[in-house]
């Protein structure tokens, strides 16, 4: 069966998931899409034979649409996704799910209730690099995690107007955290557990755009790990992700994740200077990160299973989402509250 999809948003995000899987799978297919800005994507539209729907309302009374995929402003997450499960179709949410953990517990709840797929857009997770590291972590080569090193930059906000929805605080509170960070805090949730506390600073470089455009964050978490994160979007563009553990550690890098690589521990003493063992490089450079989540999302709908990022981990993001907030004001340590289930 191929799940029917309505993409809902069509900016540059939105049409680039479109084009992740357009003629490329039989897991999903967009046959619907709504836009507020329905001007600007009549021709792609037409490109890809994808009928323009008038109202979001209508993709959900639609008995053949089976899913929505949401490229929308964070703020209408929350709203969206209730709607959506309350109508029975599928949600597949670009990330963050919303802006604040009570809003992202409400939408988890209509979703549960209806017994539908929600899918939040970690797509990083399905990218062989981060595969290989949690099918190491979990088969003990890299030990107790210690601490994890993020940095992700990007120079969109170099072109982003200023009454552009995503330059607006109330849309990217926290800096970049919303554009890019909240990725690598991912990472960190899956591999080191629980967050503690956070520690965060934030400030705008580019003239123009009201929100700040930097953001570093220190965690703690509660099985003893430490985290640092620096992400912005008004710098050149680079990635990087670095598990530190007992055994050895783990690194990914370029934009694309593409490079990968181990360095076990020393096994041997040392009679001269300290060298390490050789590093195993393993490179993946052509993996569409985005083509994998969609049409994970697709089967899941098919096989009628949980999506494989974790709710709860997702919510638990939401809760350190709001404590880097909060530290970003104050400039104090903040705790991170709504740890566990609902």
């Amino acid at each position: 069966m191929t799940a029917r999809a309505a993409i809902i948003g069509l900016g540059r995000w939105g049409r680039s998931l479109v084009n992740a899987v357009h003629d490329k799978t039989d897991a999903i297919r967009f046959t619907a899409a709504y836009t507020r800005t329905r001007a600007n994507a009549e021709d792609f539209c037409r490109e890809k034979s994808i009928p323009l729907l008038a109202r979001f309302e209508d993709a959900l009374a639609d008995p053949n649409i089976d899913a929505v995929v949401l490229a929308t402003p964070h703020s209408q997450h929350a709203e969206q996704v209730m709607a959506a499960a309350a109508a029975g179709k599928h949600i597949h949410a670009e990330k963050p799910l919303t802006l604040d953990r009570p809003s992202a517990e409400a939408a988890v709840a209509a979703a549960r209730r209806a017994g539908i797929v929600l899918a939040v857009g970690f797509n990083r997770r399905f990218h062989p690099s981060v595969v290989a590291i949690r099918k190491r972590l979990a088969g003990g080569q890299l030990g107790q995690v210690m601490s994890m090193v993020a940095t992700h930059t990007t120079s969109t906000g170099q072109f982003i107007a200023a009454d552009n929805w995503r330059a607006q605080p109330d849309e990217a509170p926290g800096g970049a955290i919303t554009a890019v960070g909240v990725h690598s805090i991912d990472h960190m949730i899956e591999f080191g557990g629980e967050v503690a506390d956070v520690l965060c600073t934030t400030r705008r470089y580019i003239p123009g755009p009201p929100a700040d455009d930097t953001t570093n964050v220190m965690l703690r978490f509660k099985n003893g790990a430490t985290g640092l994160l620096f992400c912005s979007v008004a710098t050149a563009t680079t990635l990087s992700f670095t598990l530190f553990g007992t055994k050895g550690l783990a690194e990914f890098s370029k934009p694309n994740l593409g490079h990968l690589r181990f360095v076990p521990v020393s096994t041997v003493a040392p009679t001269g200077p300290v060298t390490a063992p050789p590093d195993e490089i393993i490179e993946t450079p052509t993996f569409d990160m985005l083509h994998a989540e969609l049409v994970e999302f697709g089967r899941c709908i098919e096989a009628k299973r949980p999506y494989p990022v974790a709710i709860d981990q997702v919510l638990h993001g939401m809760a350190v989402f709001d404590a880097v907030i909060r530290s970003g004001k104050s400039g104090n340590i903040e705790a991170v509250d709504g740890s566990g289930t609902i």
